[in-house]
């Protein structure tokens, strides 16, 4: 079932995603060389507990899980590019972090991601990291009223293909709104004309994410981690968008920042 928000309902989303917004810019500011990953998980959650916000990881259970996520943000690094499950690690330079949170407050949810440089860039780092925020940015530019869902699939995966990168199908966007995951999914490579037609009040989040050289997947044996198969780095861009009767309003915009990201 697809549920379209009214305007007094959109805009509860939007104040779960300016904080949303608020958490990512504060964990990338955070992301440094000697930084532990576990630092960043319990930054986040003191974040949300100030703020009275409720995580929509903790105690999440999919079918492809092992047994309830127990942490507030997802934390990848490197290879890794979703579900990066948080844990002893310290940051080294030029590790590529991705960090995807999705929080819900007085029951309206919002879900971002982004992908930074600790320490020195390599530019094929920066590069696949522009490729997930250009891919984003094209989608979100077509997402109107009467526009499909395959136009936006098309639009990601045009993207990707211009800066020679492999699409995986597996993973992408979705609806959310009153929970994390609702209908309709949004494959992250696509037909153009296909699929529902997008009506004001529809909101979603889109979120490609790309492997440099393939687009297969494997699991790491904490059940959540997801790597690309052939250990190439990753990245993972995100947004909630609210389809209106104009252009999308972005309810996770962050503001303008001077460090490096996708």
């Amino acid at each position: 079932m697809i549920e379209l928000k009214t305007p007094a309902e959109i805009q509860r989303m939007h104040v779960t995603g300016r904080f949303v917004a608020e958490v990512l810019s504060e964990i990338g500011r955070l992301a440094d060389v000697g930084v532990n990953l576990l630092d960043l998980e319990h930054h986040a959650r003191g974040m949300l507990k100030r703020r009275g916000a409720e995580s929509c990881y903790w105690d999440y259970a999919p079918s492809f899980g092992r047994g309830p996520f127990r942490n507030v943000i997802c934390l990848s690094v490197n290879d890794a590019v979703l579900h990066g499950l948080p844990h002893d690690y310290t940051l080294r330079d030029g590790d590529v972090l991705s960090a995807d949170i999705a929080v819900s407050i007085n029951g309206w949810v919002a879900d971002s991601a982004r992908t930074v440089v600790v320490g020195k860039a390599d530019e094929e780092d920066l590069r696949i990291i522009r490729a997930t925020e250009e891919a984003l940015e094209a989608a979100i530019a077509i997402a109107r009223p009467g526009n499909r869902i395959g136009d936006l699939s098309a639009a990601i995966g045009a993207v990707a293909q211009s800066h020679g990168y492999p699409v995986n199908t597996e993973f992408g966007g979705h609806g959310l709104g009153r929970t994390m995951h609702e209908e309709p999914h949004v494959s992250n490579k696509g037909r153009a004309g296909r699929g529902l037609t997008l009506r004001p009040g529809l909101t979603l989040a889109l979120e490609p994410w790309l492997a440099r050289t393939t687009d297969q997947i494997k699991y790491d044996p904490d059940g959540w981690t997801i790597r690309s198969a052939d250990g190439s780095r990753t990245a993972h861009s995100e947004h909630t968008i609210a389809i209106t009767e104009g252009e999308a309003l972005v309810l996770t915009r962050r503001e303008p920042e001077t460090s490096t990201e996708g």
